[in-house]
């Protein structure tokens, strides 16, 4: 009898340090990246400094003024605005261990960043199709570069969630899918942000 306690005894210990094992593995996940959140920070704060010191090189060519349209660019701001938004009704579902309502939001933000991919695409194509592409100057340069840049995050961010929507269908909310989906969520969080950054600094100035 006494073996039969201390055998359970052993079994209550080791299913709390496995427990406490995850929950330290996800804590070390999520801050590791953070960090790599800091390096892409540098990424984008070097882009933003170039883009600064050839934003007056128009050679010639057309400037900000000449080529922005406000109020497009404010449609795929809002899209990425909501989309920010739909992914935090997902991680309060997350949260709430509600799987269906976890998908739902992830394929509404899917959708709204999507759009938002499918919006910069056509304003660069009718750009180039204008003979205003990356080589006419060294403003388009820094443009193409930095708004460029954001959208292939935005891209690897879809293609992420995409998977994550997956694998939480097939396995459900893991302590693995939560780990990641919140490590997603920071991405995505700082991508709008990111973003902000850029109406801001290239399409609002750029239009002043």
């Amino acid at each position: 009898m006494s073996n039969l306690v201390t055998n359970a005894g052993h079994t209550h210990v080791d299913g709390h340090g496995h427990d406490d094992h995850h929950h330290d593995s996800g804590e070390m996940t999520v801050f590791g990246f953070w960090l790599y959140l800091m390096t892409d920070c540098i990424l984008f704060a070097s882009i933003f400094a170039v883009y600064a010191v050839l934003v007056n090189n128009v050679a010639g060519g057309p400037s900000g003024a000449d080529i922005f349209e406000l109020p497009y660019v404010l449609g795929e701001t809002a899209l990425l605005l909501f989309s920010s938004i739909t992914y935090g009704f997902a991680m309060l579902a997350l949260f709430k261990g509600k799987k269906n309502q976890v998908l739902g939001w992830l394929g509404m933000t899917f959708l709204l960043g999507a759009g938002f991919i499918a919006m910069e695409i056509n304003e660069f194509h009718v750009l180039i199709a204008e003979g205003f592409g990356p080589s006419r100057s060294g403003f388009l340069s820094g443009f193409f570069t930095l708004v460029g840049t954001h959208g292939l995050h935005v891209t690897s961010g879809l293609i992420w969630m995409a998977i994550m929507m997956y694998q939480v269908q097939k396995n459900g909310l893991t302590a693995t899918n939560k780990t990641r989906l919140s490590c997603l969520s920071l991405f995505w969080h700082f991508l709008d942000v990111v973003w902000i950054c850029v109406f801001t600094v290239v399409y609002l100035m750029g239009t002043l």
